[in-house]
C-alpha cells in the first residue's frame, strides 16, 4: 500500500488538484492506495465514486496539518505501508516515519533565497526523503541551485487525461459569440503577475492595427482581475478582449478548442515562478500551439518552433513578434498540428511509468 498525502485534491478545482487527482487515479490501477486529504464542501458526493479509499481532514489550517500528521502516523503504527508520496514538502513536515518518502516539487514553492530560514528548511525536508519529483528541468535545476542533493532529484513531467468529446453545445454557443473574430488567442489561468496577462495586452493593442477582428479570451479568476479589465479599457481594447469566470468545463474547452493560439508567456515575479504549465499541454491536445515564457519550466511542454515559440515575456517587441510570426500565414495551424501529435506523450498512462521506475 502507498499513501497520497495531499492539501490539493478534487472536487476543488484548480492544477495541483488536477495534478494530484490524475496521479492517484493512475496509481491506483497500480497499487493498493489510501489518500489523506483536506476536507472540501460538497466531497461526500465526489468521494462515493472512486475506487481508492481517501480520508478528509478538517479543521482551520493549523490545526487541521496536525491533526492530518497525526492520523498518518498512526495509520502507519497500524498498517502495512511501503511509501508515502506528497504533494508539498509542507505534507511531510509533521510525519515520522522511516517509511520510504516521495516529494513532488513544482517551482515556486521552493524558490527562497539559499541559506535563508525557509530554504533551509525545505531543504531539510527534500534532503531527508527517497526522492523529490521535480515538474520539470527548470525545478530540477531550481531545486539544485537552492541546495537539494542532486541524487535525490528527477523530473517527471505532470500527466494529462485524454480529451473528451466536446460538448456540440458548447461549441455552438462559442461560435455564435465569436463569429467573424480571429485570429483567437487565449489563456486559462489564474490572474496573477506570473501569468503576464499585461503585456499580453500590450502587445494586443499593437496586433489589432494588422488584425482587424483578432481577440483575445481570457478564462481564470484572481488578484489582477480589476487591473486587467481596467488595462483593457485604458488601452481601449474593449472589443478585442473577453473575459470568463466560473464557467462550465464543457464550454471552457469549447473555447480553446475553438482558438489558434494558447499565449502564457510567464515571468518570475518575486518567488513566484511557473514550473512547468500543465496548460500548455492541455492546449494542445485540442490542436494549438503555445507561446510560453523562457523564465520557468515551459520549455518542457513547448517545443520551440515545433509545437510552439519560447519568448523572452519580459520583453514587450519578443511578445508581439512571435504571436505576429504565429498568425502570419497561419502558421499556427502547422504548430498546432505537431502540438496535438506531441501531447499524447504527457498522457497519465505514460507519465505513471516514471512513478512505477522509482517506487519498484
Amino acid at each position: 500500500m502507498y499513501l497520497i498525502v495531499t492539501r490539493s485534491f478534487p472536487p476543488e478545482l484548480g492544477g495541483m488538484q488536477s495534478l494530484m487527482w490524475g496521479l492517484t487515479k493512475e496509481m491506483s490501477k497500480n497499487f493498493m492506495i489510501k489518500v489523506f486529504a483536506d476536507y472540501q464542501e460538497n466531497h461526500k458526493e465526489f468521494d462515493k465514486e472512486i475506487n481508492f479509499s481517501i480520508e478528509r481532514v478538517g479543521g482551520i489550517k493549523f490545526l487541521r496539518k496536525i491533526r492530518k500528521a497525526q492520523l498518518i502516523n498512526e495509520f502507519l503504527k497500524q498498517n502495512k505501508v511501503q511509501g508515502i508520496i506528497a504533494d508539498h514538502w509542507k505534507s511531510l513536515e509533521l510525519i515520522k516515519t522511516d517509511k520510504k518518502k516521495y516529494c513532488l516539487i513544482h517551482g515556486k514553492e521552493i524558490n527562497h533565497p539559499k541559506n535563508s530560514f525557509q530554504n533551509k528548511k525545505i531543504i531539510k525536508i527534500l534532503n531527508g526523503v527517497e526522492k523529490v519529483i521535480a515538474n520539470s528541468e527548470f525545478t530540477k535545476n531550481l531545486a539544485i541551485n537552492n541546495g537539494l542533493n542532486t541524487e535525490k532529484v528527477i523530473v517527471i513531467n505532470p500527466g494529462v487525461d485524454p480529451v473528451k468529446e466536446l460538448n456540440k453545445k458548447s461549441l455552438s454557443k462559442v461560435e455564435s459569440l465569436l463569429k467573424v473574430k480571429t485570429p483567437r488567442l487565449i489563456t486559462v489561468s489564474r490572474f496573477d503577475k506570473r501569468k503576464n496577462h499585461e503585456k499580453v495586452l500590450m502587445a494586443l493593442r499593437n496586433l489589432k492595427q494588422i488584425y482587424p477582428n483578432i481577440i483575445y479570451i481570457c478564462i481564470g479568476y484572481g488578484d489582477e482581475e480589476q487591473n486587467l479589465k481596467e488595462l483593457v479599457k485604458e488601452l481601449e481594447l474593449t472589443t478585442q478582449v473577453m473575459f470568463f469566470k466560473e464557467i462550465s468545463e464543457d464550454l471552457k474547452n469549447a473555447l480553446v478548442a475553438s482558438s489558434n493560439i494558447f499565449v502564457m508567456p510567464s515571468i518570475i515575479h518575486k518567488t513566484s515562478v511557473e514550473g512547468f504549465g500543465i496548460a500548455y499541454v492541455e492546449a494542445a491536445q485540442y490542436g494549438l500551439p503555445s507561446l510560453g515564457g523562457k523564465d520557468g519550466g515551459a520549455s518542457d511542454a513547448i517545443e520551440h518552433n515545433k509545437t510552439g515559440l519560447i519568448c523572452d515575456g519580459n520583453n514587450l517587441d519578443d511578445i508581439y513578434s512571435s504571436l505576429n510570426s504565429m498568425i502570419e500565414n497561419k502558421k499556427y495551424l502547422e504548430l498546432g498540428k505537431n502540438a496535438k501529435e506531441l501531447s499524447t506523450k504527457f498522457n497519465w498512462s505514460k507519465a505513471i511509468d516514471g512513478y512505477k521506475k522509482i517506487l519498484n
